[in-house]
């Protein structure tokens, strides 16, 4: 039986505290119920300590955003990136996407960000893989995507729209660890005979 990679546990997570990356640490002060003081520790009926109010009760949970991306292929086999106009990762390649809104489904916001970001409409296929990255409290869906209109160029998301031969994809250009895994698995799947694990590089603080 084959058994699933799961590259974010490969790497340390730094920067919690209290069940939740620092950069957090000022949303969880107050309660979002009554606006009582939160203080984190033992919960009955919980298995782990949780930021609980000393007025209300009310428990706060500390969850990962989903981020949908796509992975736009081209009628030649090439894979679409952008170069990131924002930050984080501003001028740096990364694959389209972003953070998924409440009324729409993960194809739904996957779509949406690709359009927002290359002008290109896409159609997702498959799924590439899903990679966690606690430190950023996200969860990353990343779709293959065929092209079926649009001329891509860039918008105010994006520097630049490129598409990118495996052997061309600027590999040492990708910011984060999610980007770096779904191209990686993405190209093993079109290029099995290439040592794609040795292409980028995996970074410890991203």
């Amino acid at each position: 039986m084959s058994r699933l990679d799961d590259p974010g546990a490969r790497l340390p997570v730094r920067g919690f505290r209290e069940g939740a990356p620092s950069w957090l640490g000022p949303t969880l002060r107050n309660c979002s119920h009554c606006g009582g003081a939160l203080s984190y520790g033992p919960v009955e009926g919980e298995d782990r300590a949780r930021h609980r109010c000393a007025d209300c009760g009310h428990v706060t949970y500390v969850n990962p955003r989903l981020v949908v991306t796509t992975l736009p292929v081209t009628d030649a086999g090439e894979l679409v990136l952008i170069r990131r106009a924002i930050p984080p990762g501003y001028g740096a390649w990364a694959q389209p996407g972003g953070f998924l809104e409440a009324d729409e489904t993960a194809l739904q916001g996957a779509i949406r960000e690709t359009l927002e970001e290359t002008r290109l409409i896409v159609a997702p296929t498959h799924i590439v893989g899903i990679y966690s990255r606690p430190q950023a409290a996200v969860v990353v869906v990343a779709y293959e995507a065929a092209i079926v209109a649009g001329e891509m160029s860039p918008t105010p998301e994006s520097l630049e729209v490129r598409a990118f031969a495996v052997e061309a994809i600027p590999w040492d250009e990708l910011p984060f660890n999610t980007t770096l895994w779904a191209v990686r698995d993405w190209a093993r799947s079109v290029r099995p005979d290439l040592d794609v694990g040795s292409l980028g590089s995996e970074k410890l603080d991203r």
